[in-house]
């Protein structure tokens, strides 16, 4: 069936928006809410922060409490399990049968229910696994990165189906290392391809948004590739004033090493296998956005020293740049540190040996497998002072994902249900974080439509201290959710 069908045309029609908002704010104040309430006190932190996840039991615990929610929901047909491969972390499957006669596509509903680790900072009153209610803002770790997909997703189903608004066969995928790389979720996905059936759209509720007053699609995301790089000089520790000088200091050919890699002036990536070319469609969309956002782009960072217009705190104040930099151009961070001695025990030692972890947002269309080789080769061979240096790569890199051309009748049901549910039009942006399953899923799916889209607004803070679900925006977002599966062919 086609968007110019008549028969589709009525049927999205019938829709009453005012009914299925009813709906959804009934559903998220009686039922999501409290759901989520005792989500985040829950500590399921992904594999990769908590190794012994399978005995400590958090992960299982979200993922019953998920499904147990999931079979009270008044959705025809629906069937939800828990699959289990052998060491793996878990995946909820759903499935919720078209009831559109003919319809023969499948709308593909994604997100995680693992969590980063609690990171320090937060407000006094506040805590990762404490989670408060204040001002339409449920703060926590992990309620919009993004534990409310799942009750959203489900929620937008039981809407469509309280109006008996006719729908395609819907089918959701839940996972638990999305903050680890999703490298548990590919023999999943394996296991599970021949129940996917038909992809026609992949909706996925773990991006970000730009402001809180209109709904957002991610057109881009970037890939990753994270690990490890260690510096020995010594077998142990030895005093800095007696021997400084003779021995370097490891977190000296860190420096150096790191120098290889990133111009520390700008920030630029030195490597040009680590750049692509930014498709001009992008170029457009960031201008757009520029111009919606202004210098809220990067004014609304939590700046130590309240940045404003005369600041020399961002590395860019024109925000179509910071965009872009953030979306489609590399950056390096460091995310962690061993090696060194917490500051109150610092004595006058030189390290024998220092660690760094390293995170590296890759551009959209640059592949991950050939930048993790590009990057240990790199960071290992000719090594400073013939000092031991080693680039351990985590499990999980990622590449990016870019965004097919979209479908007239995705673009014209997105931008109804913005004016619909936010009184604006749909707005376009691309993100700096990664989804790894978009581009695996584009690539086994290359006819699906895609919308990407989250409640990750500005000063939520995913990963952060005092994250929090601004959940008047995530109810306006399940409305639209509802009303973009009603227009699915």
């Amino acid at each position: 069936m086609t968007i110019g069908d008549s028969s589709h045309h009525e049927e999205a029609v019938r829709l009453d928006s005012a009914a299925l908002r009813e709906f959804v704010d009934r559903k998220w104040n009686d039922e999501i809410v409290p759901a989520l309430t005792d989500y985040i006190a829950v500590p399921a932190k992904s594999p990769m922060f908590d190794s012994d996840w399978a005995r400590h039991g958090f992960i299982d615990r979200v993922v019953t409490g998920a499904v147990d929610w999931i079979r009270t929901q008044p959705v025809k047909g629906l069937k939800v399990e828990i699959v289990r491969l052998p060491e793996r972390t878990p995946v909820i499957f759903f499935e919720a049968p078209a009831t559109r006669s003919g319809s023969t596509e499948t709308v593909v509903l994604y997100g995680h229910l693992d969590k980063q680790p609690e990171f320090e900072g937060w407000r006094s009153d506040l805590g990762p696994w404490t989670p408060k209610l204040e001002d339409g803002k449920l703060y926590g770790r992990g309620g919009a990165d993004d534990g409310y997909a799942t009750y959203a997703s489900i929620t937008a189903l039981a809407a469509l189906d309280a109006q008996g608004v006719e729908r395609p066969r819907c089918v959701g995928i839940i996972e638990t290392c999305e903050e680890s790389g999703s490298y548990d979720l590919l023999p999943y996905i394996d296991a599970l391809r021949d129940r996917l059936g038909d992809v026609g759209l992949v909706i996925c509720l773990d991006s970000g948004a730009g402001n809180y007053d209109q709904l957002w699609l991610t057109t881009s995301l970037r890939g990753l590739v994270a690990g490890d790089l260690e510096v020995q000089v010594l077998d142990e520790g030895i005093h800095s004033g007696g021997y400084g000088g003779i021995a370097p200091s490891a977190f000296r050919i860190l420096r150096h090493l790191i120098e290889r890699l990133e111009d520390s002036k700008t920030g630029n990536l030195l490597p040009d296998g680590f750049h692509c070319p930014t498709p001009i469609p992008r170029r457009r969309e960031a201008e757009m956005t520029a111009r919606i956002l202004g210098d809220d782009v990067w004014k609304k960072l939590p700046w130590a020293c309240g940045a404003d217009g005369g600041s020399v705190l961002p590395t860019t104040t024109d925000p179509r740049e910071a965009l872009l930099n953030s979306t489609w151009r590399p950056s390096l961070t460091v995310t962690g540190a061993s090696g060194l001695p917490p500051l109150a025990d610092a004595g006058n030692v030189l390290a024998p040996r220092t660690a760094f972890k390293l995170s590296l947002r890759l551009p959209p269309l640059v592949d991950a497998a050939r930048a993790v080789v590009q990057l240990q080769r790199l960071l290992e061979n000719d090594p400073p002072y013939n000092a031991k240096v080693t680039f351990k790569p985590e499990a999980g890199a990622a590449t990016g994902w870019n965004a097919p051309d979209i479908a007239p009748w995705l673009s014209s049901s997105l931008n109804e249900a913005s004016k619909r549910h936010f009184g604006k039009d749909v707005a376009y942006i691309g993100q700096g974080g990664t989804i790894p399953l978009m581009n695996t899923l584009k690539e086994g799916f290359p006819r699906s439509q895609f919308m990407v889209c989250g409640v990750l607004g500005p000063k939520s803070n995913a990963h952060g201290p005092n994250e929090f679900l601004h959940v008047p925006y995530a109810k306006k977002l399940t409305a639209s959710v509802a009303e973009v599966i009603a227009a699915a062919p």
